[in-house]
């Protein structure tokens, strides 16, 4: 019966999380649904037309404004002439009045006014640039976060892979065990091995049980970790044994596009210069066209007296146009700090760029290394697994025959598990390396190209 529930334990894990008419989701298709899927990359590409709606906004500044508007007042017709300061106060018109007189009349006013910059000597042209070179910086941000997230995504999937290879074998190793314990009670029972050994071959079957128990958390772990970077709650079948059987061959990079974290930082100094254009161009004079038509009612008669009343009809129509040229001329100092500000900025981003550039350089010499290691390792670790295979078959021989004890089955056990672990752990650290170097050159497809 333990047996019995052992297996449809085992059977569970293997095809519980998978349709049993599905077929395998493969990497290519994982890292579609996490490039569509993920918060932060739609973030990214909303981003990205907001930005481009910015260059329309610039644009759309050489468009004239053309303003309507009717006003209705009941005030005193007090005037004076002379000059004032135009905050909080509101204007008043026509002449000045004879006498200091609180009689209310009524006015109303209606205008249509044109208002339109047709030459702004480059100010436009400069902050069109400037809006610009902020889709240019939020096109390098996604490309550079859809390839991360491509990054986690895929590392994600052979963590799958190995901590699915690693659940067999300690399944196998319980298993193993198993066989172990039912041989040796047989033995016990006839006498030719001693009681205790039953006993330690028990311990032996629920360490396995432990190791498989804490290697399926593991996976478990892993497919939460896929889901989370696939923005999804389905469970899918993620099964590729083919990275433990071959290796990665040929994994020159063939294009030489450069990798999305050093456009992004040089984006950001584009910027940066685009907005010292754009600041120094505000000490250009700007030249301005308008044009308007208005009428005009009030209660005040010519001659001084009041009809309240006639201030609610227009009395006189007028018509204006003009062209006005304005130059800031004391821009160029009040501007001074903010150029010097940008200039400071672009420095800073420039060595920001340099250590980006140190870094990512320092990280394909170290995937070289480490690919380059790793391959060696493989030759190595497969004659390991072969000789662990031969001492395990030989070393229960022996114990079955009575010349060997519980110990030397045990460590020859052990050494067989590990040298399992270590040969499906090996395969994946050169896959793990060659993404590590795919990762540090900024093309996927280095990667992506070596496997189904």
């Amino acid at each position: 019966m333990k047996h019995l529930l052992l297996y449809l334990l085992l059977l569970s894990f293997f095809t519980g999380y998978a349709q049993s008419s599905g077929k395998p989701a493969t990497l290519h298709q994982l890292l579609l649904q996490a490039e569509s899927n993920y918060p932060s990359l739609q973030s990214k590409q909303f981003s990205v037309e907001a930005a481009k709606r910015t260059v329309e906004i610039s644009k759309n500044t050489s468009l004239p404004s053309l303003d309507a508007s009717y006003q209705l007042n009941y005030a005193t017709h007090n005037n004076i002439t002379g000059m004032v300061y135009p905050q909080f106060v509101m204007p008043i018109s026509g002449p000045p009045s004879a006498t200091n007189n609180f009689g209310g009349v009524f006015g109303s006013a209606t205008s249509l006014l044109l208002n339109w910059q047709p030459v702004t000597f480059g100010q436009r042209e400069a902050q069109v640039a400037y809006s610009q070179a902020g889709v240019v910086q939020a096109n390098a941000d996604m490309t550079n976060e859809i390839l991360q997230h491509k990054i986690k995504t895929a590392n994600a999937y052979l963590d799958i892979l190995t901590t699915k290879e690693l659940v067999k074998i300690y399944a196998e190793n319980i298993n193993r065990s198993t066989a172990l314990f039912t041989n040796t009670k047989t033995l016990v029972d006839a006498g030719i091995k001693p009681g205790v050994d039953t006993v330690l071959f028990s311990a032996e079957i629920a360490k396995a049980k432990l190791e498989w128990l804490t290697g399926r958390k593991n996976h478990e772990q892993s497919i939460i970790l896929l889901q989370q970077l696939l923005a999804t709650e389905d469970r899918m079948i993620i099964d590729d044994s083919s990275y433990f059987k071959k290796l990665p061959a040929n994994y020159t990079i063939i294009d030489t596009t450069q990798h999305p974290l050093l456009s992004l930082f040089e984006s950001a100094i584009e910027l940066d210069k685009a907005k010292k254009i754009s600041i120094a161009k505000t000490t250009m004079p700007s030249l301005g066209v308008w044009g308007t038509t208005y009428a005009r009612g009030s209660g005040v008669q010519t001659d001084g007296s009041t009809k309240t009343l006639d201030g609610l009809g227009l009395q006189r129509i007028n018509y204006g146009l003009g062209v006005q040229i304005s130059m800031p001329l004391l821009q160029s100092a009040k501007i001074k700090p903010q150029l010097a500000q940008q200039d400071l900025q672009i420095k800073a981003d420039k060595e920001k760029l340099n250590e980006v550039n140190s870094l990512l350089n320092s990280q394909q010499q170290s995937a070289e290394n480490m690919l380059k290691y790793t391959l060696s390792s493989i030759k190595e670790n497969n004659t390991l697994i072969s000789s662990a295979e031969y001492a395990y078959t030989t070393i229960l021989s022996r114990y079955n025959a009575g010349l060997a004890n519980y110990a030397d089955v045990v460590q020859a056990q052990y050494n067989l598990v590990k040298a399992q672990t270590d040969n499906k752990l090996t395969y994946m650290a050169v896959w793990k390396a060659l993404l590590y170097k795919a990762a540090a050159t900024g093309n996927l497809n280095l990667f992506l190209n070596q496997v189904n």
